[in-house]
């Protein structure tokens, strides 16, 4: 009898836990909308981060960003591919939600692409 209570405890639990698990793609979502919602980001559009100015306050942060190179034009970043990297994670989260793996993980290569090499 108390085996088949802790079972079935175990089984809720289980599937109480889910929907909680973390997938590759989510994990690849949460880091890009952190990084297109960090104050290098917000450099870029000419906007406040969430929350308000931030820093780093690391030993290891740069105190300027690195200068480009002449072949680091194509991923420069801009406001408008900031912008439209925003909109590829929302709906790579979508993808992710519903099952749909390698759409999710194409559309976050193409948010990061968009969104280019963020100061």
């Amino acid at each position: 009898m108390k085996f088949r209570l802790v079972l079935a405890l175990a089984a809720v639990a289980t599937a109480a836990a889910g929907p909680a698990l973390a997938t590759p793609c989510a994990d690849e979502v949460s880091t890009l909308e952190k990084r297109l919602n960090s104050a290098g980001a917000a450099e870029v559009t000419g906007t406040t981060p969430p929350g308000g100015v931030t820093s780093s306050h690391s030993d290891k942060a740069l105190a300027t960003p690195p200068k480009l190179t002449p072949s680091d034009k194509d991923v420069k970043p801009t406001a408008s591919g900031v912008e439209e990297a925003k909109k590829l994670v929302a709906q790579a989260r979508e993808e992710d939600k519903a099952g749909k793996a390698d759409a999710c993980r194409q559309t976050i290569m193409k948010a990061k692409e968009k969104a280019g090499a963020l100061p």
